[in-house]
């Protein structure tokens, strides 16, 4: 019943998909989103020769001002680093960041984590050292959870943080590709929501929107399904499931801006083989995910509320803050992908 609830009112009485409160294409109404090229401090390693050419790349492609470039040094990139040297980067990377900026993104690979913290948390937040004295006890509120903040920093002193990951020139390339195309708008997309057969990482399904919810001048149609695998779609805006491992990937295909993310304990270990990588996501199509980088004991409060996220995206958010919006305990979750598409941002 409690869930019932939750839905009813988010996606009807606070106007998430009711005609008159969607936005208007005809542009009489307030923009959801108003981050652009300026609002982004992109973060450059100089001794990753492909965080420096992908880096170029994005800086060129999304027209991001050269004062908002930040260049730090980290030779020989572990997965991991230790408290005191991300108190060393974090400064570094502070120091050089301007009022204006509202985001960060980080064009790396490596490091993604910081002990039992994923680097994009603890750069926006800091260091949350309680969490990995219990990785499966809960963990701190996020303020910008369901916000309606446009200026994360301004009005909330936080900058949310998004990785790019560069291991892949290609991929790459390609995802920030995507997210360029993605700001042409959506004709017509679906959103797939999958209850698989893996109980206990069917924790947030509670919170998949029905299939039939209207959106209103979206273009975007939902399909809740009780599957273990989606084979085939070729409409794929967003993509989200519980298993270790996501079968079917090679079927399917993404549209620009598409954002996809599998519950499972670990997908944000990048460079981890023990279950699917959230990189996988990435070289099938979609432009964003995000993965938990330590164990999180399946609380559904540490991943993507999918009717949020779904709420903040289709009304014109970018995929950093649809993400970054919807995870209600993020300090263990790991953000990828580009961050200023927005394909309902036209809508």
């Amino acid at each position: 019943m409690r869930t019932l609830i939750f839905l009813f009112v988010l996606l009807s009485q606070q106007g998430a998909f009711a005609a008159g409160n969607a936005p208007s294409a005809g542009g009489n109404a307030e923009k959801v989103s108003v981050l652009g090229p300026e609002h982004v401090a992109l973060v450059i390693n100089d001794a990753d020769a492909n965080s420096v050419q992908i880096g170029e790349y994005y800086r060129l492609a999304r027209n991001i001002p050269a004062k908002n470039i930040v260049h730090v040094n980290i030779p020989k990139a572990k997965a991991k680093l230790s408290l005191s040297e991300f108190t060393r980067l974090k400064w570094e990377i502070d120091s050089q960041l301007h009022t204006e900026e509202q985001v960060i993104l980080l064009a790396w690979t490596a490091p993604y984590a910081v002990e039992c913290n994923s680097i994009t948390s603890a750069l926006t937040f800091g260091y949350d050292a309680e969490q990995c004295k219990n990785t499966c006890a809960p963990g701190k509120a996020n303020p910008y959870f369901n916000s309606s903040a446009k200026r994360p920093y301004a009005e909330l002193g936080m900058r949310p943080v998004m990785l790019l990951p560069t291991d892949s020139i290609a991929r790459a390339k390609a995802v920030i590709d995507r997210g360029v195309q993605s700001d042409a708008g959506v004709f017509r997309a679906t959103a797939y929501y999958l209850t698989t057969s893996e109980q206990a990482r069917n924790s947030r399904a509670m919170y998949f929107p029905p299939t039939g919810l209207n959106i209103p001048r979206s273009g975007l149609a939902v399909m809740n399904i009780q599957s273990d695998k989606l084979v085939g779609a070729s409409d794929i805006m967003i993509y989200q499931t519980g298993t270790a491992w996501v079968e079917g990937l090679e079927t399917l295909n993404f549209l620009p801006g598409a954002l996809a993310d599998h519950l499972t304990s670990v997908g944000g270990d990048l460079q981890g083989k023990g279950q699917m990588s959230i990189l996988r996501w990435l070289d099938a199509g979609a432009t964003a995910s995000y993965g938990t980088v330590s164990e999180p004991c399946n609380y559904w409060q540490k991943f993507p509320n999918s009717a949020v996220m779904l709420k903040w995206y289709v009304h014109g958010a970018t995929a950093i803050e649809a993400y970054w919006k919807s995870v209600v305990w993020p300090a263990q979750g790991l953000f990828i992908g580009e961050p200023l598409a927005a394909p309902f941002g036209r809508q």
